[in-house]
């Protein structure tokens, strides 16, 4: 028996799309400072059916620092709600929970290429 799939509305859509980019706008202006000089993308966000919790899987890059930025990230989540609810006030009445994931998809893909070149 197959689990049933998370509907989604044309809303969340929309609201993630725009949660994704501010969020990616947000990094890139406290990387140099903040986060050591590392790069950090956006690569998903998934809204919950009533706007309050945001996930976010956000990539690093060096990917040897990946768990440093993510524990970072997490301790600044408040602060990077605060900037993310100044940039979204006019859109969202109540401005979501942020929850980071570590996206680890393009470490398994080099890791698949590896295999595959032996």
């Amino acid at each position: 028996m197959k689990a049933p799939e998370a509907v989604v509305n044309t809303r969340q859509l929309k609201v993630s799309r725009q949660i994704q980019k501010d969020l990616s706008e947000i990094f890139q202006s406290k990387s140099l400072g903040t986060f050591n000089g590392t790069i950090i993308s956006v690569v998903h966000v998934r809204i919950s059916s009533d706007l309050s919790v945001a996930h976010a899987w956000i990539s690093v890059f060096p990917s040897d620092k990946a768990t440093e930025v993510l524990k970072q990230v997490q301790e600044q989540t408040r602060t990077i709600r605060g900037e993310l609810g100044r940039r979204v006030r006019r859109q969202l009445r109540i401005v979501p929970e942020l929850v980071f994931f570590l996206d680890d998809s393009l470490d398994y893909a080099e890791h698949i290429e590896e295999l595959l070149k032996k």
